[in-house]
């Protein structure tokens, strides 16, 4: 992929969520049970969850975490697949069933 992040650099990854205000609370708790297992990760610089207080936009979540290098990014992605293959956990069936919409992507400085 053209834009990813060079070896050297930090890589973000951004996911933004249309999330249903009745199905808040269950996503926020994921939301929040991710942000922690990824805290003690190597390579994890930031790790912010983000809900909308003001303004037009659409999404009202939004996740931003910051990765020492794409290779650091690619080991934590390896870590949690682990993890949620351990818990029995699909979160592709987890947000279809909370009717969520999900925008998500890996950034690098511009």
């Amino acid at each position: 992929m053209p834009n990813e992040p060079s070896a050297g650099s930090s890589a973000f990854r951004v996911d933004k969520f249309v999330v249903p205000a009745d199905a808040l609370p269950a996503f926020m708790e994921r939301v929040h049970r991710i942000q922690r297992m990824l805290h003690g990760v190597p390579g994890c610089r930031q790790n912010l969850v983000l809900t909308q207080t003001g303004g037009t936009g659409e999404f009202n979540v939004v996740t931003v975490v910051e990765w020492a290098s794409a290779q650091a990014m690619d080991a934590a992605k390896a870590i949690v697949q682990k993890k949620y293959a351990e818990e029995g956990f699909d979160p592709a069936s987890f947000m279809q069933r909370l009717e969520v919409r999900a925008d998500m992507g890996v950034y690098g400085n511009a």
